[in-house]
């Protein structure tokens, strides 16, 4: 594998970024996982843009959108594979130990990893933790991910693929790397940004292509809903046949079914789409 570390192109073994990196000291650090197929890009644009608002907010300087792309397009050729999952990383960059940055600039590290279709449907499992929708890194992508190792390793415990979140008003917000919709009476509903969720990418277009509603949502509501399912990069739309203890009959149901469907299409049409 060859990743693109700092300006070039280098082997896994021999790629480095300083142990100091505030990104690995601290988590200050942003990134997006972009799908690729073939080695061609999904919705990369609407990524890209993601990629600077998330460092806008949390105070690092403008990334070099070009340059990004031209890492991509460099460790895509490189590393030819069916379908990939592209990571890119920006962050702090060499600083000392501490909560201060340093002047030394920021680091970008780009790299692929092989992934494999998700299955048609999942399980999920809710947990006790929650989202603070007033933090700082509210709706954020950033690289401070740890409480989602924890909620996921917990949902992996109970045979689940994904945890869902409240947050802390008790309403429901989303999972460690996905987006949530609920079905009610045929209607489609997300929770909103304000929530404190990620404005996900496949979120966004989901909401777009199926029109689906964004609903302030009880976290119960998973208890009653018709339908539920998940979005994300590389899930794209996944049915959930199962949440903690209950299990949903006839998954993926109707609804869901033709929300899979409408963005299989759509997706298939335009592989960097804008949103209205």
């Amino acid at each position: 594998m060859k990743l693109w570390v700092n300006g070039g192109l280098h082997d896994a073994e021999t790629a480095r970024v300083s142990v100091l990196d505030h990104g690995l000291t601290v988590g200050d650090g942003v990134f997006e996982t972009v799908k690729a197929v073939r080695g061609e890009t999904f919705a990369l644009t609407l990524h890209l843009e993601r990629l600077a608002r998330s460092a806008y907010g949390l105070g690092l300087p403008d990334p070099d959108l070009d340059e990004v792309r031209r890492a991509c397009a460099a460790v895509l050729a490189a590393n030819p594979m069916e379908l990939g999952r592209l990571r890119i990383t920006y962050t702090g960059g060499l600083s000392p130990l501490g909560s201060e940055r340093g002047d030394a600039g920021t680091s970008l590290v780009v790299g692929l990893g092989e992934s494999s279709r998700r299955a048609d449907s999942t399980a999920v499992i809710t947990v006790p933790w929650t989202r603070n929708e007033r933090s700082a890194l509210a709706g954020l992508k950033t690289t401070s991910y740890a409480e989602n190792v924890v909620a996921l390793a917990r949902a992996r415990e109970w045979g689940a693929s994904e945890a869902l979140f409240a947050n802390t008003l008790g309403r429901l917000c989303e999972g460690t790397g996905s987006n949530v919709f609920v079905v009610l009476d045929g209607t489609i509903h997300t929770p909103p940004v304000s929530s404190g969720c990620l404005a996900g990418i496949t979120r966004a277009l989901a909401v777009e292509w199926t029109g689906a509603e964004e609903t302030d949502l009880p976290l119960d509501v998973l208890e009653s809903a018709d339908e539920i399912f998940l979005t994300s990069t590389l899930r794209d739309v996944q049915a959930v046949h199962r949440v903690n203890g209950r299990e949903l009959g006839g998954t993926p149901g109707p609804v869901t079914a033709k929300a899979m469907r409408i963005f299989d299409e759509r997706a298939a049409q335009d592989r960097d789409p804008r949103l209205a």
